[in-house]
């Protein structure tokens, strides 16, 4: 990868950091969010279908964990504009070895680093700070009848979120428990 943006592999094959080298001189600085010829190699196809900007307010509170089943599956690329989120994502590719199971990375303002989460996972995240924000970029658009999520405190799962959940939408707070015939989702 160029020099301004470093991949690095999680324990989940597809899913990668992206750390972001950003130019500084006296009068401020420069940093590259996206691009799509450099992230090729480590899985982006294609251009970027739609541009997402959230803020949560309190800190505690956890969105998602949300995807969209095929064919509307999509690739993101999250990053932190203000503040600090714990930014989860979970493999849900039957085929994976590591179905089922989750990485979270530690996304800020300051660090410099994204998460390229793949088709066939989950992403959701906490946000650590008040009035964190996020950019996503989206590979697809959203499809309301392809969307789909996963209850973020699912014992199956048992993610260690950082702080007591908070703030749950009533749509998030509506998934059920994964069953034991959850098939997951072809990437």
């Amino acid at each position: 990868m160029s020099s301004r943006l470093r991949s690095h592999p999680t324990a989940l094959e597809g899913l990668f950091v992206i750390e972001r080298q950003s130019l500084q001189d006296e009068r401020g600085t420069l940093t590259r969010l996206f691009c799509q010829q450099t992230l090729a190699s480590v899985g982006w196809t294609g251009s970027i279908a739609q541009v997402n900007h959230t803020c949560t307010r309190h800190r505690g509170t956890v969105r998602g964990l949300h995807y969209q089943r095929p064919p509307h599956a999509e690739i993101k690329l999250v990053s932190c504009l203000r503040g600090e989120v714990w930014d989860v994502a979970v493999d849900l590719r039957p085929a994976s070895p590591t179905f089922l199971r989750w990485h979270a990375q530690r996304l800020s303002a300051g660090n410099g680093q994204a998460l390229l989460i793949p088709q066939g996972f989950a992403h959701g995240f906490q946000a650590l700070s008040d009035d964190a924000e996020l950019l996503y970029c989206h590979s697809e658009a959203y499809a309301p009848a392809a969307e789909a999520g996963l209850h973020p405190q699912d014992a199956r799962l048992a993610i260690d979120w950082p702080l007591p959940v908070a703030g749950l939408s009533p749509r998030d707070a509506r998934h059920a428990p994964i069953g034991q015939d959850f098939a997951g989702v072809p990437a």
